[in-house]
């Protein structure tokens, strides 16, 4: 399971839906404030186990400014909310040629079950979660605060 995290001012996701005249339309589903935007990706040998790691990962992750301006607080302590998207595309391989390979992107019946658990061991441990909508079509918008961007990897 990997996870490219921002340190977001704020951040939206916006699913597509077919409008009532066939075109497209975007529809927000999630929104927040401070916190942190995670694009999600999963693989094939993860399990619920790395889900519940990645959650605790994510809430306890230490890129918040304490008192005296040094990143040493977590979602966990300031309150942050936290936005995530699943993307299959973080497994991508561009060692090759000019077209990523995504067999190392786990299909979405193993894939899906584990961002919800991701997000559900996040909601437990008290977090105010949003999210897209998986295997959706989305834009996602980040106002990277920082900027502050991380590499998870479990």
């Amino acid at each position: 399971m990997r996870a490219l995290v921002q340190r977001a001012a704020s951040g939206w996701v916006l699913v597509e839906q077919p409008g009532p005249d066939g075109k497209r339309t975007w529809v927000e589903t999630g929104r927040i404030g401070r916190g942190l935007v995670v694009l999600l990706g999963v693989t094939h040998d993860d399990e619920v186990a790395c889900a519940e790691r990645m959650a605790q990962k994510l809430w306890n992750l230490r890129v918040f400014a304490d008192e005296s301006g040094v990143m040493n607080q977590s979602c966990a302590e300031v309150g942050g909310d936290l936005l995530v998207v699943s993307q299959f595309t973080l497994y991508g391989d561009t060692r090759k040629g000019r077209r990523p390979s995504y067999v190392a992107a786990a299909a979405s019946e193993q894939a899906e079950p584990l961002v919800e658990a991701v997000v559900e061991h996040l909601r437990a441990m008290g977090g105010v979660v949003a999210t897209g909508r998986f295997g959706a079509m989305m834009q996602v918008g980040i106002v990277n605060d920082g900027p502050v961007t991380l590499w998870v990897e479990l």
